[in-house]
């Protein structure tokens, strides 16, 4: 079975390669999925010879075979599976589209707002050539998208790939695997669909909510809602407040900090010397240098030295600065996105059912609509059942309320984003961010929107 990754020269490949390795010797969950041959391909031949060192330092027991490409469509052939992580503009884009954003005074982050759309607007032309490439030379192929914004990505890559696109995050998953924990339920029933465990999330990337968690038919939510010390063991509720995720009945997906408490996130990115943007791009660019000069072994160090302080430091600024230096191991237990991806590469492969919450069509359960507001083709995040037949959404509560409004209004500019960048439009970007809920004057979006295409040449290409 051949893994192609796209965005292969990557800084968190040696994970996905680490998981295959113990896979291949019969270890760990995933000791059924047998994939004999990764191709990394990237654009950027140094990152790829600096990721073949790394993973040669790190001296994997039983790795795939592991080939690097510049060659997309070479890559590409006789693939299974194939993982789209590119990044467009690498970290420095990130911080283009974080800084504009906080000059104007509004929320610059990577995946939620004006700073995710103008992500998106680089990305999209790239991610269409992949998702052609895929459908011309490896049809058959399950593509499994990482590329953030992932909600965007993976709608506008199913125009050309159907259903076989599955967009994946680990942090609706691992919401619920620390509420099970906190709640005292084996939070492996959650993966392995146990029926006496059953629960209710639904949402957009990085937007959703966790409504009951049901064991033999009681919905054991609304007592860990009441307990201070059990919600101490959940990061999302430490993030967003006790008081307030006991004032919603639920618990909301980490990224709703940016949303219920905006004016204070954007308050504390400002006041920080470097947005996480201008953190990354200075570790990895300093990384990079040093890994492509170095041995083996030592590049493979250096690589555990920055990943450990990458994680350590993830979603900063949403937590008190005495607790910045370092997360609990409960906060960061949930495995990544690579043990998501391989869940479900191993549930289509094996057969071995699972349940998981994954980027999946508005229309792809049995029946109607999964959440009847939104267009058929709007991809959204819900359980489902994974197996040898593919992969089978549930359908979930109604949604009501607020949260109804914030689903529909931000999937709207999402799709507002997608026409933008397929038509070369201004006038359709310029109105994906002004309606969006985090950006409160057209007149800024209008100037957030020119400042992303006087700042990045990729941005400025696809509106010339």
């Amino acid at each position: 079975m051949k893994l192609v990754i796209a965005g292969g020269g990557g800084f968190r490949v040696p994970q996905i390669i680490e998981v295959l390795s113990a896979a291949r010797e019969g270890k760990g969950p995933h000791s059924g999925l047998n994939v004999d041959e990764v191709a990394l391909y990237d654009i950027d031949q140094r990152r790829l010879d600096v990721m073949m060192a790394v993973i040669r330092g790190m001296d994997f027991a039983h790795p795939p075979t592991l080939t690097a490409s510049t060659d997309l469509r070479q890559a590409l052939t006789g693939a299974n599976f194939v993982f789209s992580a590119i990044r467009v503009g690498g970290t420095a884009g990130r911080v283009t589209d974080e800084r504009v954003a906080l000059a104007e005074g509004i929320l610059g982050q990577e995946t939620v707002g004006v700073g995710g759309y103008a992500y998106a607007f680089r990305t999209l032309p790239i991610a269409m050539e992949l998702a052609r490439a895929v459908r011309e030379v490896a049809p058959d192929a399950w593509v499994i998208n990482f590329t953030n914004p992932a909600g965007i990505i993976t709608q506008a890559m199913r125009r050309e790939l159907g259903s076989r696109v599955i967009g994946i995050c680990d942090t609706p998953i691992g919401l619920v695997r620390r509420v099970s924990a906190a709640a005292g339920i084996d939070h492996h029933w959650v993966d392995q669909d146990d029926p006496r465990l059953t629960f209710d999330y639904v949402g957009l990337n990085h937007l959703g909510w966790l409504r009951s968690l049901e064991l033999d038919g009681t919905d054991r939510l609304p007592d860990l809602l009441a307990d201070d010390a059990a919600l101490d063991h959940i990061e999302e509720a430490r993030t967003i407040g006790f008081e307030w995720v006991r004032a919603l009945g639920m618990l909301p997906n980490e990224y709703l900090f940016y949303y219920y408490l905006n004016r204070e996130s954007v308050a504390r990115i400002r006041q920080e010397k470097a947005t996480r943007g201008e953190f990354l791009d200075k570790q990895q660019s300093a990384f990079y240098d040093e890994a492509a000069g170095a041995s083996d072994h030592d590049a493979a160090a250096a690589w555990t030295r920055v990943h450990d302080e990458r994680e350590a430091t993830y979603m900063a600024e949403s937590r008190d600065e005495e607790d910045r230096a370092n997360r609990r191991d409960e906060d960061i237990a949930a495995g990544g996105y690579q043990q998501v991806a391989f869940d479900l590469m191993n549930s289509l492969t094996t057969g071995t059912r699972a349940r998981m919450i994954l980027g999946v069509g508005n229309s792809d359960a049995d029946g109607d609509l999964i959440v009847p507001q939104l267009r058929e083709d709007a991809v959204i995040e819900v359980p489902c059942r994974v197996d040898a037949d593919g992969v089978h959404p549930q359908h979930v509560r109604p949604v009501t309320g607020p949260e109804l409004g914030l689903i529909t209004t931000v999937k709207g500019c999402e799709e507002l984003v997608i026409e933008a960048a397929t038509q070369g439009d201004s006038t359709l970007a310029w109105r994906a961010m002004a309606n969006h809920p985090l950006v409160d004057s057209v007149a800024v979006a209008r100037r957030v929107l020119e400042g992303y295409i006087s700042q990045s040449p990729q941005i400025a290409k696809v509106f010339e």
